[in-house]
């Protein structure tokens, strides 16, 4: 039987004070939402105009200019104040709008600002005009879903997170039939422009569609949206035009936050390795900006280890006139030394735990793994066009797979022009974890390429790390070290003198530091037989109490704690910088339509200064496409940006990584971002890379 309400219940319901504490909207959100974002100094005017700069020039694909005719000789445009405009141009600028957004691809923070922005410029330059937010991204626009946007629905989104407004999704408008429909739909809904907010696939298909719709005068304007940050703008000169997607500095500080909250609990705790990987699976920005923000104890940069030369291996075959090609790139046995070595130097300072920050495509930049997609696609193709069958009908199991290589190994020792998979191949196949073996040899996808989102990353490398630390455990190198102090106390309450048995239990007894266990002392067996031998234990007597006790507290256990950093970044509430960022993109969008413009992508130029400096302006799409292999054919795309090596970025990471190491006994060197924070005068304006990158590190 249903109860009834316990008596006053309404009344306490009504209470102002529940009410105001279990309302959706709290005080801090609500000052959020009403903040408004100032303008760069060129929308201060009722009329914008575009000024062609023709400084900026790009190499442009062939095949970008014959499937992009009618845009690909756009020029970037800087948008300037137009304060006395003609009458038939500020008629123009003026009339009554229908304008179309989209958004495509995952979440960044500062999407709802890029509408709101867009909005007010709109009915601003004419009340009249129409805006219409396709719902669940291009979808929407193949399929025509719109809502019209109110200033209702986009006020109760201003300065929020997400694309939670109109929603998102990943559809690609890739097909003739897909085209023609979004081009219905455009003229249905009697728009004048599109604007496609996403990443590099989605500013891709800006261009593609502007050209398509260039008949039917519909602009597409697009905005380059992605958390990666791998969106980075530059012409054939080198300079910059966009230096830096929006959302990026968003996620990387939530990350860098939650990060931070790690290394505190580690050197609290004291006996966890936390491994924290972020998202960048082609690039390594948001690892970057993380390890700048926290100073996290390791930090891997994906670029930098394809950047890796093994100078002990050229070395090998001076005067030989060889060259060893395996010397250049990084293997996955030597990254497991490197971040070992790290683990074992912190914990001989007193330090059994840290913080290491690896990118989630590191993987991708190892180039032993690399070679290992290449050979078994082409042993797996080849097995299957020989034998007219199928490799993994006929090797079902992760074992039947391994012996057809090592057959082939085989095969390369007798034959010494077979080289598809040599005997090396197979030593360093066989350093890698089998969950890794099972998920290289895995099908192929449609296109028979490699599925490596189904790989685990930080697993990969967390196998290799602890097979390499058991070993170094072994050898008596991976020893805790221990305060000088607490072994005289502990021996001294046993009854026993500290500097009798000191030279024989450590190596480094008459020098100053922390004490380390002697590398032949690897166990109870080892450290009786020490003790026997100098005399200070009968041997058929019991180890001491206290000695084993400093015996175990020497013994380091590796202990982990796996976290990844993706998606509660991309949904965090947007910093002031991505608020500001994205309100202005919008406008920008707005002033490029305005003034006839298609095929560009809005953008603001001098992000890295400060917000008076800013230019916002159009950046021409065509131009910046060029064929790259995609799902086995070449396709017509925008590259992504990739850390650079040479950049003051990266440069002062590389500089500090001893520093943020600490291996030394003493603090850490621990930085705190803080949490995203609204108000304040404290609050960071915009990300340390770009800060750091608008140094000009030559001397005056």
């Amino acid at each position: 039987m249903p109860q009834s309400p316990p008596p006053g219940l309404e009344t306490l319901l009504q209470h102002p004070d529940v009410l105001e504490a279990t309302a959706n909207i709290n005080p801090e959100l609500r000052e959020r939402m009403q903040y408004a974002p100032p303008r760069c100094e060129v929308f201060a005017f009722a009329c914008t105009t575009l000024r062609p700069a023709e400084e900026y020039y790009f190499e442009v694909d062939a095949e970008a200019r014959r499937r992009l005719p009618r845009i690909i000789d756009n020029k970037v445009q800087v948008l300037a104040a137009a304060p006395s405009p003609d009458p038939s141009f500020e008629a123009c600028y003026h009339k009554k709008r229908n304008v179309g957004i989209v958004f495509s691809g995952g979440p960044a923070p500062g999407g709802h600002n890029v509408i709101a922005g867009l909005f007010d410029a709109v009915r601003e330059a004419n009340p009249e005009s129409r805006v219409f937010g396709f719902l669940m991204g291009p979808d929407g626009i193949v399929e025509n879903e719109a809502v019209e946007l109110s200033a209702e629905l986009v006020d109760a989104y201003r300065n929020l997170g997400g694309f939670s407004m109109i929603r998102t999704g990943r559809t690609k408008i890739d097909s003739q039939e897909k085209v023609a429909l979004s081009r219905e739909t455009c003229r249905q809904l009697r728009l004048d422009a599109l604007v496609v907010v996403g990443g590099d696939d989605s500013n891709t298909n800006a261009a593609f569609l502007a050209e398509a719709m260039h008949a039917d005068g519909i602009q597409v304007i697009g905005v380059p949206k992605t958390i990666d940050g791998d969106i980075q703008v530059r012409d054939a000169g080198g300079r910059s035009l966009c230096a830096m997607s929006f959302g990026f500095h968003s996620a990387a500080r939530s990350f860098a936050n939650a990060v931070s909250n790690l290394c505190t609990d580690s050197s609290s705790d004291v006996k966890y390795w936390h491994i924290c990987k972020v998202m960048g699976r082609v690039a390594s920005h948001l690892a970057l900006e993380v390890a700048l923000q926290t100073h996290a104890n390791i930090t891997l940069i994906g670029e930098d280890l394809a950047d890796y030369v093994d100078r002990s291996r050229l070395e090998k075959v001076r005067g030989s006139g060889e060259t060893d090609y395996t010397a250049y790139g990084m293997t996955l046995r030597h990254l497991s030394r490197v971040i070992c070595d790290g683990i074992v130097r912190r914990a001989a300072a007193g330090k059994n735990y840290g913080v290491a920050v690896i990118p989630e495509g590191v993987l991708e930049f190892i180039n032993e793994i690399q070679v290992f997609i290449i050979k078994l696609n082409t042993i797996i193709g080849d097995y299957n066009t020989t034998h007219d069958t199928d490799f993994h009908l006929d090797f079902p199991v992760l074992e039947d797979k391994l012996e057809y290589l090592r057959r082939l190994a085989r095969r390369a020792r007798e034959n010494e022009a077979f080289s598809v998979w040599n005997t090396r191949d197979d030593d360093l196949f066989n350093d890698i974890p089998a969950f890794f073996q099972e998920g290289l040899l895995m099908e192929r996808d449609s296109h028979g390429n490699f599925q490596f989102s189904q790989v685990d990353t930080e697993k990969v490398v967390l196998g290799l790390v602890k097979d390499y630390l058991k070993i170094l455990k072994e050898k008596g190198v991976y020893k805790l070290g221990l305060e000088r102090s607490w072994y005289r106390k502990t021996l001294q309450r046993a009854g026993l003198d500290p500097d009798g048995y000191g030279p024989v239990l450590f190596r480094n007894f008459d020098d100053d530091g922390l004490l380390l266990v002697r590398e032949a002392i690897i166990s109870q067996k080892t450290l009786r037989q020490e003790l026997t031998r100098a005399g200070l234990l009968a041997e058929d007597a019991p180890l001491p109490a206290a000695l084993l006790k400093v015996y175990e507290k020497s013994d380091p256990k590796f202990k982990t704690q796996v976290h990844f950093y993706g998606y509660d970044g991309r949904g965090n509430d947007p910093t002031r910088f991505d608020c500001i960022y994205t309100y202005n993109l919008g406008l920008t969008v707005f002033s490029l339509i305005a003034n006839g413009a298609t095929g560009q992508m809005a953008a603001i130029r001098n992000l890295e200064l400060d917000f008076n400096r800013w230019e916002p302006i159009g950046i021409p799409i065509a131009p910046l496409m060029h064929l790259e292999e995609r799902k086995g054919r070449l396709t017509l795309v925008l590259e992504k940006s990739v850390v650079d090596l040479q950049n003051p970025a990266f440069l002062v990471v590389k500089a500090c990584r001893e520093k943020w190491l600490a291996a030394t006994p003493g603090p850490d060197n621990y930085r705190r971002p803080g949490p995203i924070r609204f108000a304040g005068k404290s609050e960071e304006n915009r990300p340390i890379t770009l800060v750091l990158n608008a140094i000009d590190p030559r001397p005056d």
